[in-house]
């Protein structure tokens, strides 16, 4: 399976850590731009002027992980694409270019699945996606839920509960399906 990540399930960290983690167990492989990319950098501002570096690195890293994930940005095919937010065209252009089966996003007003269906291409929110995933090899799935978890505990210097975090990260399903 292959799989876009919209920028907005790359923010937060504990999503992203996941949804990476599936993709290095060999659950799907994740499609990205240099674009997509940059909108999440950009997207960690808000968090103070040293997230934007701190992303850039994590960038680095997944350029790294996922080189094969990369798609060159597509103008002959963004333009012959509407969406109902322009600014979103690139995204399903990488879909397309790179043979996605889904676009893992939590915009589901940019991308109707009306219009992806005509190009092959389904559209997911991260919770349905991971469930998908976990119905496949609920083990791996776990593995990283709870990697993620210890990597959190350890970076905070606190116990974070497992349900807490799943919830944060707007996984709810997830967590119902691993019983925690």
């Amino acid at each position: 399976m292959r799989a876009v990540l919209d920028a907005c399930v790359l923010y937060p960290t504990v999503l992203r850590e996941i949804l990476l983690g599936c993709a290095k167990a060999g659950l799907y492989q994740p499609l990205y731009s240099d674009r997509i990319l940059r909108e999440w950098v950009r997207a960690t501002a808000k968090l103070g002027p040293a997230a934007p570096v701190i992303a850039e690195g994590e960038a680095v890293m997944v350029r790294a992980n996922f080189p094969k994930g990369l798609v060159k940005e597509m103008p002959g095919i963004e333009a012959r694409l509407l969406l109902p937010d322009p600014n979103d065209v690139h995204v399903l252009a990488v879909a397309i270019g790179g043979h996605a089966d889904c676009i893992v996003t939590v915009n589901a007003q940019d991308f109707p699945r009306h219009l992806l269906a005509e190009e092959g291409i389904s559209r997911q929110d991260p919770d349905a996606f991971l469930c998908d995933l976990y119905a496949k090899d609920a083990a791996s799935v776990t593995a990283v839920v709870r990697g993620v978890h210890a990597t959190a505990c350890q970076m905070s210097g606190q116990d974070i509960v497992l349900k807490s975090l799943m919830k944060r990260a707007r996984l709810n399903r997830l967590a119902r399906l691993m019983a925690i």
